[in-house]
């Protein structure tokens, strides 16, 4: 069993609008969001051994609130630039990479691939993966190489204002 616990980065801040978008920080909801939703995964017993992330500075910013709640050190967190601005395919295609001693895997990302992504792996049409939200893939494999549509399923769906009103 493969599992993939995809994050979308938590709500960044549009401040100020000449920052690249690469660089755009998070904003005080942000960072709440991250920390809590990181909580959240460790009550659960999410049991991460690794976390790869968009090199998006809000991205990194929520995988390292994650990593904290997780007891996972910051410098484990892998960046990796093809999750920047990629499709879904790109993003699978990481995943397909993944060295086979892991069985769970968290992944920092972006929308729209994410909504899409999600929508590939369950049969109840998902609208919108919010910021900070997470869902859970399970995939009945041996390899990274096998993980895909067509053995994966959504397991879990979790997001910020299903806790904050």
């Amino acid at each position: 069993m493969k599992t993939v616990y995809f994050v979308r980065h938590a709500k960044s801040s549009w401040d100020n609008m000449s920052i690249q978008d690469l660089d755009r920080p998070l904003n005080d909801r942000g960072m709440r969001d991250a920390p809590f939703m990181g909580l959240k995964l460790k009550e659960i017993d999410a049991r991460i051994e690794k976390i790869i992330s968009s090199p998006a500075k809000r991205a990194i910013t929520t995988a390292t609130y994650f990593a904290a709640a997780l007891s996972i050190a910051p410098d484990k967190i892998i960046v990796e630039s093809r999750l920047y601005e990629a499709m879904p395919e790109e993003v699978l295609k990481v995943i397909s990479e993944l060295s086979d001693n892991y069985q769970t895997v968290a992944v920092f990302g972006h929308n729209p691939t994410f909504t899409f992504i999600a929508n590939l792996f369950t049969e109840d049409y998902i609208d919108n993966i919010p910021t900070c939200g997470i869902f859970r893939v399970d995939a009945n494999v041996n390899s990274w190489s096998q993980f895909g549509e067509t053995n994966g399923r959504l397991t879990e769906f979790h997001f910020p204002k299903q806790f904050f009103h």
